[in-house]
């Protein structure tokens, strides 16, 4: 019986989409868009240059790339089926969560499970239509592959608490939407989903090694395409590995005192 309700819960957002054709043409529709017009602006800042930053054009645009099928693991549409933080507790339906047999933080460790299991299918089908196409370049080796493939599960173990944190702060602010759009942002600026980061000001790099954002895609992807070597790979994955354990003490602790400060609003 817990099985079945692990599953039932897992698989509430991707049946949102499953469902609706329409969107899962307008996700095709967009990653496909997302894809080209990436590979062509890197394709075109590399015109005139062989190396820049250290990178050269394929690279470059193999980092690119990846980036954007990465960001299709956790890119399904809560919204759109009422079933982010942010809106069950501006219409009161939070109290749902606590009314279930199923504990909040397990119901929604469940969910985001769900989530990226579905959006790993669309990134693994991408990914080999653009290694088929030549549009991103294979792993060096067996051992980069192998590594890569831990690391990309350590970010994305970082990121679901990541996110975690940013849908919490909904229980002590209730209407934060500006906000949440603008941590969101910072998260992926900060990760190098825009770009890689040493493009950046050396500020800023210094600034985002304190963070957790760049442990969540940007170590996966620079181990990928050899800007972290292996001989290096050891300490940034024990820093992924470090992230998860602290992140996970503090979501614990905010869905302890989340739960004193459960409100109806609007509902």
């Amino acid at each position: 019986m817990a099985a079945i309700h692990a599953w039932r819960a897992a698989r509430v957002t991707p049946l949102g989409e499953l469902h609706t054709p329409p969107r899962m043409t307008a996700a095709l529709l967009r990653l496909t868009v997302q894809i080209v017009l990436v590979a062509s602006l890197w394709h075109g800042l590399y015109q005139n240059t062989g190396t820049t930053a250290g990178l050269d054009r394929d690279q470059a645009v193999t980092y690119a790339v990846l980036a954007v099928l990465a960001s299709r693991l956790r890119e399904l549409d809560q919204y759109a089926g009422r079933d982010t933080v942010l809106q069950h507790m501006h219409f009161g339906t939070i109290i749902y969560w606590y009314l279930r047999p199923l504990q909040p933080q397990r119901y929604y460790a469940l969910r985001a499970f769900g989530e990226q299991l579905y959006g790993l299918v669309w990134a693994l089908g991408g990914y080999a239509v653009c290694l088929v196409s030549g549009v991103v370049e294979p792993p060096k080796s067996a051992a980069v592959a192998g590594v890569f493939a831990l690391s990309l599960l350590l970010g994305q173990w970082v990121l679901y608490y990541v996110m975690l944190v940013i849908d919490q702060l909904c229980f002590w602010t209730l209407r934060n939407g500006a906000a949440m759009l603008i941590l969101i942002f910072a998260q992926n600026l900060l990760a190098g989903v825009y770009a890689p980061l040493w493009f950046f000001p050396d500020w800023f790099i210094t600034l985002s090694t304190f963070l957790p954002f760049q442990a969540t895609l940007s170590v996966p992807l620079s181990i990928y395409i050899g800007r972290i070597e292996l001989s290096d790979a050891a300490l940034q994955l024990a820093i992924q590995a470090a992230w998860v354990l602290a992140l996970a003490l503090f979501t614990r602790l905010l869905w302890r005192r989340a739960a004193r400060r459960v409100v109806s609003q609007g509902g």
